[in-house]
């Protein structure tokens, strides 16, 4: 079986595109989307964030969230916003921040293969936010953004990509994120079967951001061959829409956390405890670690810097050797009380991309009593836990530069 496919995209004119670009809907919160929106009627936030447009959502059943999105899509459409390719191809997408590259190839991939395995995930999924995704795609008939894929080597497709981005490209625009965004479309038949052939000897793709998307985008799958008993498994509704980058191209940033409180204890014996396991140092000035087991630890509007003493390493687990699992099974979890990281109300996240300023600010202004920053694991670590078939700890790994939503639409229709 085929584990990539070109697909007839709906995109954005030309002439449109800066308008409709928007981050992914799960970056912001409702509030946040609201500010960034604007006065925006084309921001494909409204399709993507679709609550913004319906003030007064009882949460993710309200099946009012998911009309709103349709019939925004549907309105975009009729106005000519979007179009959809005649034929079926791939799209070189390219993303520029500062000096970091990377380039990656949007397709449509088998969702057979995810349920086979081949296609490998490293956390678990939120039934509510899983939900909501399912409801969303299924409603709207659309996969609206795409999930970010990762492979190992870069042999595959190496050559075509450069061949492709030395082409005048679809799209070439500066978001307002600072990101420079460039699409390049790949229809020609030899090229496209190139793609094709290039990813069959791929052992496996790994699910670097996304987990709920390609989890949704499965149950719709499975609904749909539900309803219609003549089902064939080839319909575009077994495709998920993704955008393949090779390892190296990506980037993981620190995913950083505050805990509201510190379990009852004072902050004397707080340190205490944190010192029968990790070694503190005062005055760490830099804010954030440097190297593997180290942290910063921001408390009393102080930096410290706490590096995990030896006889709790365990680099030989790609699990418990993590960072994040450091952190949890020796301090938060035993000394915060923090048990799951996915349900306790207590602890926040904070990607990288809002820096030290971020932590501050939640622990200054009275939200949090303690924060800490982290330093980022690797694309190797993240694909070695997908290969146990394990996952890693909550909040683990934050991509950037983010994908945009609203470059490419997958239509679960067949014209």
């Amino acid at each position: 079986m085929s584990l990539v496919f070109p697909f007839k995209a709906l995109r954005p004119a030309k002439s449109f595109v800066r308008q409709i670009a928007a981050p992914p809907y799960d970056v912001m919160s409702c509030a946040e989307a609201q500010s960034f929106v604007g006065a925006n009627p084309l921001s494909f936030l409204h399709v993507e964030k679709s609550e913004i447009d319906v003030p007064d959502a009882t949460g993710v059943d309200d099946r009012r969230i998911y009309d709103r999105a349709r019939s925004n899509l549907m309105a975009m459409i009729d106005k000519g916003v979007f179009r959809r390719d005649d034929s079926p191809a791939f799209y070189l997408y390219r993303q520029r921040l500062g000096g970091h590259v990377q380039t990656g190839i949007v397709a449509g991939v088998s969702i057979a293969e995810y349920e086979s395995g081949r296609i490998r995930r490293h956390e678990l999924t939120r039934d509510d936010k899983e939900r909501e995704r399912t409801s969303h795609i299924d409603a709207v008939g659309a996969q609206t953004g795409p999930v970010m894929l990762v492979y190992r080597g870069r042999d595959a497709i190496e050559s075509l990509t450069a061949k492709v981005a030395s082409r005048p490209p679809e799209y070439d625009f500066t978001a307002g994120d600072g990101v420079d965004h460039t699409v390049w479309v790949i229809d020609d038949p030899a090229e496209k079967q190139e793609i094709v052939g290039g990813f069959a000897a791929i052992e496996a793709l790994y699910i670097a951001d996304g987990h709920h998307r390609a989890a949704a985008a499965a149950a719709v799958a499975r609904l749909r061959k539900g309803r219609h008993p003549s089902d064939r498994g080839d319909e575009a509704h077994h495709r998920l829409m993704a955008v393949l980058f090779p390892e190296d191209q990506l980037r993981i940033m620190d995913y950083n956390r505050a805990v509201r409180d510190l379990n009852g204890l004072s902050e004397k014996a707080y340190l205490e405890r944190v010192g029968e396991r990790f070694l503190i140092s005062g005055g760490f000035a830099q804010k954030s670690p440097a190297r593997r087991h180290e942290f910063g630890m921001y408390l009393g509007g102080t930096w410290r810097r706490i590096e995990a003493r030896k006889e709790i390493l365990r680099d030989e687990d790609p699990i418990a050797g993590l960072d994040v699992s450091l952190l949890q099974d020796h301090l938060l979890g035993p000394i915060l009380g923090i048990r799951d990281q996915r349900t306790d109300g207590r602890i926040a996240f904070i990607g990288g991309s809002r820096g030290m300023v971020g932590l501050e600010r939640l622990v200054d202004q009275g939200d949090c009593a303690v924060a800490f920053s982290l330093y980022p694991p690797t694309v190797g670590e993240m694909m070695a836990v997908a290969d146990t078939g394990a996952v890693m700890p909550p909040k683990s790994t934050w991509f950037e530069p983010k994908l945009l939503s609203g470059l490419f639409v997958h239509l679960l229709t067949a014209s």
